[in-house]
């Protein structure tokens, strides 16, 4: 039952993944129609991707962290037993 699940879990995720993505929030989208102040849309673009990139690297901080003290735990069990 469980691997049914995670099969068809991947399958609508892959599914998903595929399906082009044109969202955008209201204020990016009415600077864009607007364009009276020559915004472009590329760099609407690279801003969303630069705000995108801090909650990936808080993610990566907080897992390495994670890591760490479990890492420094076992060995802290192995040097018990030993």
């Amino acid at each position: 039952m469980k691997s049914r699940f995670t099969k068809y879990t991947l399958i609508l995720a892959f599914v998903f993944a595929g399906l082009q993505a044109s969202a955008q929030c209201a204020m990016c989208r009415a600077a864009l129609e607007t364009n009276e102040q020559g915004i472009q849309p590329e760099s609407v673009n690279d801003g969303i991707v630069y705000l995108m990139v801090f909650p990936y690297l808080l993610v990566a901080v907080v897992g390495y962290a994670v890591y760490r003290l479990r890492k420094k735990s076992v060995a802290k069990k192995e040097e018990a037993q030993v």
